[in-house]
Protein backbone atom coordinates (compact mmCIF):
# COMPACT_ATOMS: atom_id res chain seq x y z
CA UNK A 1 0.00 0.00 0.00
CA UNK A 2 1.35 3.19 -1.19
CA UNK A 3 1.64 6.50 0.74
CA UNK A 4 -0.89 8.40 -0.95
CA UNK A 5 -3.35 5.55 -0.89
CA UNK A 6 -3.19 5.15 2.83
CA UNK A 7 -3.88 9.03 3.31
CA UNK A 8 -6.71 8.77 0.90
CA UNK A 9 -7.89 5.82 3.00
CA UNK A 10 -7.37 7.46 6.49
CA UNK A 11 -8.68 10.70 4.49
CA UNK A 12 -12.12 8.42 3.84
CA UNK A 13 -12.65 6.87 7.20
CA UNK A 14 -15.83 8.08 9.49
CA UNK A 15 -13.45 9.68 11.76
CA UNK A 16 -11.56 11.77 9.16
CA UNK A 17 -15.11 12.94 7.59
CA UNK A 18 -16.93 13.57 10.67
CA UNK A 19 -13.74 16.03 11.72
CA UNK A 20 -13.64 17.58 8.45
CA UNK A 21 -17.06 18.08 7.25
CA UNK A 22 -18.90 18.64 10.60
CA UNK A 23 -19.90 22.08 12.09
CA UNK A 24 -18.29 21.58 15.30
CA UNK A 25 -15.68 18.86 15.44
CA UNK A 26 -12.53 20.94 13.80
CA UNK A 27 -12.82 24.79 15.40
CA UNK A 28 -13.23 22.73 18.70
CA UNK A 29 -10.59 20.85 17.99
CA UNK A 30 -8.39 23.30 16.41
CA UNK A 31 -9.52 25.10 19.77
CA UNK A 32 -8.02 22.38 22.24
CA UNK A 33 -4.98 22.86 20.28
CA UNK A 34 -4.31 26.04 20.55
CA UNK A 35 -5.10 26.62 24.53
CA UNK A 36 -2.56 23.31 24.87
CA UNK A 37 -0.26 25.02 22.92
CA UNK A 38 -0.72 27.99 25.58
CA UNK A 39 -0.80 25.66 28.41
CA UNK A 40 1.85 24.05 27.56
CA UNK A 41 4.15 26.85 25.86
CA UNK A 42 3.99 29.21 29.03
CA UNK A 43 5.05 26.12 31.26
CA UNK A 44 8.13 25.55 28.95
CA UNK A 45 8.12 29.39 28.80
CA UNK A 46 8.69 29.73 32.56
CA UNK A 47 10.62 27.47 32.75
CA UNK A 48 13.53 28.12 30.45
CA UNK A 49 13.57 31.82 31.05
CA UNK A 50 14.21 30.54 34.96
CA UNK A 51 17.42 28.27 33.43
CA UNK A 52 18.73 31.26 31.42
CA UNK A 53 18.35 33.49 34.46
CA UNK A 54 15.94 36.18 32.62
CA UNK A 55 12.95 35.50 35.50
CA UNK A 56 11.86 34.25 38.60
CA UNK A 57 15.90 34.68 40.00
CA UNK A 58 14.58 34.38 43.59
CA UNK A 59 12.94 30.88 43.05
CA UNK A 60 14.92 27.60 43.00
CA UNK A 61 14.90 26.04 39.46
CA UNK A 62 13.83 22.87 41.05
CA UNK A 63 10.89 24.83 42.37
CA UNK A 64 9.81 26.00 39.07
CA UNK A 65 10.54 22.77 37.41
CA UNK A 66 8.57 20.55 39.45
CA UNK A 67 5.61 23.18 39.58
CA UNK A 68 5.46 22.91 35.99
CA UNK A 69 6.08 19.29 35.32
CA UNK A 70 2.74 17.85 35.62
CA UNK A 71 1.30 20.84 33.93
CA UNK A 72 3.71 20.50 30.61
CA UNK A 73 3.11 16.82 30.89
CA UNK A 74 -0.73 17.19 30.67
CA UNK A 75 -0.19 20.25 27.96
CA UNK A 76 1.72 18.40 25.82
CA UNK A 77 -0.34 15.16 26.18
CA UNK A 78 -2.92 17.48 24.65
CA UNK A 79 -0.98 19.01 22.33
CA UNK A 80 -0.25 15.72 20.82
CA UNK A 81 -3.54 14.05 20.67
CA UNK A 82 -5.60 17.16 19.47
CA UNK A 83 -2.78 17.88 16.59
CA UNK A 84 -2.93 13.93 15.45
CA UNK A 85 -6.84 14.15 15.14
CA UNK A 86 -6.29 17.05 13.03
CA UNK A 87 -4.20 15.87 10.81
CA UNK A 88 -6.55 12.55 10.59
CA UNK A 89 -8.85 14.91 9.13
CA UNK A 90 -7.01 16.29 6.44
CA UNK A 91 -3.73 14.10 6.10
CA UNK A 92 -3.39 14.46 2.21
CA UNK A 93 -3.34 18.47 2.78
CA UNK A 94 -0.70 17.90 5.39
CA UNK A 95 1.16 15.11 3.06
CA UNK A 96 1.80 18.22 0.63
CA UNK A 97 2.76 21.14 3.06
CA UNK A 98 6.47 22.08 3.24
CA UNK A 99 5.24 23.81 6.58
CA UNK A 100 4.23 20.79 8.16
CA UNK A 101 6.99 18.67 7.15
CA UNK A 102 9.30 21.62 8.70
CA UNK A 103 6.75 21.32 11.84
CA UNK A 104 7.61 17.50 11.86
CA UNK A 105 11.24 17.88 11.64
CA UNK A 106 11.44 20.78 14.37
CA UNK A 107 9.51 17.96 16.68
CA UNK A 108 11.96 15.53 15.94
CA UNK A 109 14.67 17.88 17.09
CA UNK A 110 12.79 18.47 19.85
CA UNK A 111 12.94 14.31 21.26
CA UNK A 112 16.71 14.41 20.31
CA UNK A 113 17.10 17.61 22.80
CA UNK A 114 14.96 16.19 25.21
CA UNK A 115 17.13 13.21 24.90
CA UNK A 116 20.54 14.86 25.02
CA UNK A 117 19.62 17.50 27.68
CA UNK A 118 18.03 14.68 30.20
CA UNK A 119 20.62 13.18 32.20
CA UNK A 120 22.65 16.69 32.41
CA UNK A 121 19.72 18.99 33.15
CA UNK A 122 15.93 17.61 33.37
CA UNK A 123 16.73 14.63 35.76
CA UNK A 124 17.93 16.12 38.75
CA UNK A 125 17.22 20.04 38.85
CA UNK A 126 17.83 20.45 42.56
CA UNK A 127 21.46 20.67 41.18
CA UNK A 128 20.69 23.46 39.67
CA UNK A 129 19.73 25.05 42.21
CA UNK A 130 23.31 25.69 43.37
CA UNK A 131 23.56 26.92 40.18
CA UNK A 132 22.54 27.00 36.82
CA UNK A 133 25.00 25.38 34.29
CA UNK A 134 26.27 27.01 30.90
CA UNK A 135 24.96 23.19 29.70
CA UNK A 136 21.66 23.97 31.90
CA UNK A 137 21.44 27.60 29.99
CA UNK A 138 21.96 25.99 26.46
CA UNK A 139 19.11 24.21 26.74
CA UNK A 140 16.58 26.01 27.68
CA UNK A 141 18.02 28.66 24.59
CA UNK A 142 17.73 25.39 22.33
CA UNK A 143 14.10 24.69 23.65
CA UNK A 144 12.98 28.63 23.08
CA UNK A 145 14.47 28.37 19.64
CA UNK A 146 13.06 24.91 18.61
CA UNK A 147 9.50 25.27 20.12
CA UNK A 148 9.09 28.98 18.38
CA UNK A 149 10.05 27.75 15.34
CA UNK A 150 7.48 24.57 15.56
CA UNK A 151 4.90 26.94 16.30
CA UNK A 152 5.34 29.04 13.61
CA UNK A 153 5.80 26.33 11.12
CA UNK A 154 2.41 25.07 12.94
CA UNK A 155 0.81 28.11 12.07
CA UNK A 156 2.10 28.35 8.79
CA UNK A 157 0.54 24.98 7.58
CA UNK A 158 -2.66 27.03 6.81
CA UNK A 159 -1.23 28.83 4.13
CA UNK A 160 0.72 26.23 2.18
CA UNK A 161 -1.39 25.59 -0.92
Amino acid sequence: MSIVSTLEWIESTDLSTAIREGALPYPILGGIHLLSIALFGGMLLATDLRLLGWAMVRRPVSDIVQQFRGWKRFGFLLVVASGLLLAWAEPQKLYRSPSFWIKMALFALVGVHALVFRAGVYADPARLDKGVTTQAELAAAMSLILWAGLIVSGRLIAFDA
